[in-house]
């Protein structure tokens, strides 16, 4: 029976599914995948991208302590071989595949789902619906904008700790300046054509 907590859809048993990343032109695509108990307490729960970092990472915690969960990260190579969305849909099948016990169903949010076993529903804006996908977008949240940090250490002229790869206006001047580095989906528009200016001027 779903009940209704903090605004948010419980749904006990079930898996929910979300990921972080799709959009940016840089960096993986992450996804997650959590069951929450029917007693878990997690207050201001919501989707991630209406809460500050601080309460991502609180909730974080939580989700990690009460829910069983599994994080993928699907990264360039398989981007770039597939395209974004197959590579996400490869990164949900993993995601749900990963959870132990296996769940018997998933929620997915958006409006495509993987192949695999399990009865999935697709849900669009399912992150501001159910908590269990408001959970996995938290988690996808958090453990990408991290990888990305790091990843800025490796690569600091383009900034990554600051737009974790999205179109920003300082991530594309640092793109024509230097040009893509090894973690740039070549495959989006934006990247191929400054990677052409680029070879354009070197030569």
């Amino acid at each position: 029976m779903e009940a209704k907590t903090h605004r948010l859809i419980a749904t006990p048993g079930v898996a929910g599914v979300d990921e972080a990343g799709r959009g940016p032109l840089a960096g993986p695509v992450t996804v997650a995948a959590v069951v929450l108990p029917a007693k878990a307490r997690l207050p201001g729960l919501d989707d991630s991208k209406k809460l500050t970092a601080a309460k991502r990472e609180e909730l974080e915690a939580r989700i990690r302590d009460c829910g069983c969960f599994a994080i993928v990260d699907i990264g360039l190579e398989e981007i770039e071989e597939h395209n974004i969305l197959r590579a996400t849909l490869l990164g949900m099948g993993r995601a749900l595949a990963a959870l132990r016990p296996q769940p018997e169903e998933a929620l997915i949010d958006g409006t495509f789902a993987p192949d695999g076993h399990l009865r999935m529903t697709t849900v669009i804006d399912g992150d501001a619906k159910y908590r269990s996908i408001a959970a996995a977008s938290i988690l996808a949240k958090t453990h990408r904008d991290r990888l990305m940090k790091s990843l800025a250490e490796e690569y600091p002229v383009y900034g990554f700790e600051k737009h974790f790869g999205y179109a920003t206006k300082h991530h594309i001047a640092a793109l024509e300046e230097h040009g893509p580095c090894p973690i740039h989906r070549r495959s989006f528009g934006t990247v191929a054509m400054l990677d052409q200016l680029c070879l354009d001027f070197e030569s």
